[in-house]
């Protein structure tokens, strides 16, 4: 066995501000029922050293181990997750000249950006003693914890909505899990989990509903900086919002290396979210400090189809940090970018995926991009099916 050199301190709650050691397993803040949040001992790191020695280590997120919560790293669960590319898409002058960047987490194990939250919240349930892990999930999620748990030899269930694609639902059994569908959207997904799951003795590793999901997110953000440097930083990030964690995680990311001195400026974060089921959006446009359940959701794209995202202030906190905003895009619009960056970029792209460059258009017209500036979409899935 081997210490990592974490800096994990403790848990924090930002909603009450309760603070608790994180020895122990724990789900949501025991005193107001809120998002828990790992805290780090930021000024034990030799955060220029540390910065200069990433290059040299392997390419997956481990690379970030001080800034992650697994302390031993005979507890690591991973299947090479990280390092995902950043491709230069040029300018596009019917989008107002904007300079274009890609990160592609769509080769990312398990095909999209929740191998990264996964990878993180197994490892450190395996660190913790847990054994039975259970998620609702539109369809990724699921599919990555049952590849992680395993990878870990753990016991997994999944719960997912009937409507979610069969190449997902199989992809879950192939791995092991088990599969439950459910009537309805991922809400009553996870009502019917945290239903069922009451008193087995299972490990809940919703969104936010537990804290290493978001520090393995957080790792998108740590990635763009390494990648493209202080002085390279994106003027925004445009990002498909289904529960919205990787907001959370890519602002608490700029916010640690804000402290540590390595950034001075922050891109700002653009929620893209589809007409048919956007309320962090709608949230953002009426300046409310959470978001109110969406009536009648419906999109092609199921990982967006998340009518009540769960401890919403969070996400709306992040994007207002950065000075963001977000916008809507149709179903149509969605399928003719998933043509588009297949057909004249080479990127395959799932609905998800395609949606901020959908979004170009309309985040131009609305003020919340300009001209000319330096942009990266961020692709959280691929658009190759499963199985």
């Amino acid at each position: 066995m081997t210490a990592t050199g974490s800096c994990l301190k403790g848990l924090q709650c930002r909603g009450c501000g309760a603070e608790m050691g994180a020895d122990a397993p724990v789900g949501t803040c025991p005193s107001c029922g809120g998002a828990l949040f790992a805290t780090y001992d930021l000024g034990s790191l030799d955060a220029r050293r540390w910065w200069r020695s990433l290059p040299a280590r392997p390419g997956h997120l481990w690379r970030f181990r001080e800034l992650l919560p697994v302390r031993d790293d005979s507890h690591l669960v991973t299947l090479g997750e990280g390092g995902s590319a950043i491709l230069d898409m040029g300018r596009l002058p019917d989008t107002g000249d904007l300079r274009l960047l890609l990160k592609d987490d769509g080769g990312l194990p398990t095909g999209s950006f929740k191998a990264r939250g996964m990878a993180v919240a197994v490892s450190r349930a395996r660190e913790l003693g847990l054994s039975s892990l259970f998620v609702p999930s539109a369809g990724n999620a699921g599919v990555a914890l049952a590849a992680y748990a395993a990878r870990a030899r753990m016991k997994a269930r999944i719960y997912l909505p009937e409507t979610t694609p069969g190449p997902m639902q199989r992809a879950c059994a192939c791995y092991g899990a088990g599969v439950i569908t459910v009537q309805g959207t991922i809400r009553d997904a996870g009502e019917r989990a945290r239903r069922e799951e009451t008193g087995q003795g299972s490990f809940d590793v919703s969104t936010l509903r537990e804290p290493y999901r978001a520090e393995g997110k957080k790792t998108m953000g740590l990635e763009i900086v390494q990648a493209l440097g202080a002085e390279g930083m994106p003027d925004a990030v445009v990002y498909p919002a289904g529960g919205g964690t990787g907001l959370v995680g890519m602002h608490l990311a700029f916010e640690q290396l804000t402290s540590l001195g390595l950034i001075k400026r922050v891109p700002r974060l653009l929620a893209v979210q589809p007409e048919g089921c956007a309320p962090l959006v709608r949230a953002l446009r009426d300046g409310t400090a959470r978001v109110t359940p969406w009536e009648s959701p419906h999109t092609l794209a199921p990982g967006l189809l998340v009518p009540a995202p769960f401890c919403s202030e969070r996400v709306l906190e992040a994007v207002r940090a950065t000075r963001g905003g977000g916008t809507t895009v149709s179903d149509a619009a969605i399928l003719a970018a998933v043509e588009a960056l297949g057909r004249d970029y080479g990127v395959s792209v799932s609905p998800e995926g395609a949606a901020p460059f959908a979004a170009l258009p309309a985040l131009l017209q609305e003020g919340l991009l300009r001209p000319g500036e330096r942009v990266l979409l961020y692709n959280t899935g691929s658009g190759i099916p499963f199985l």
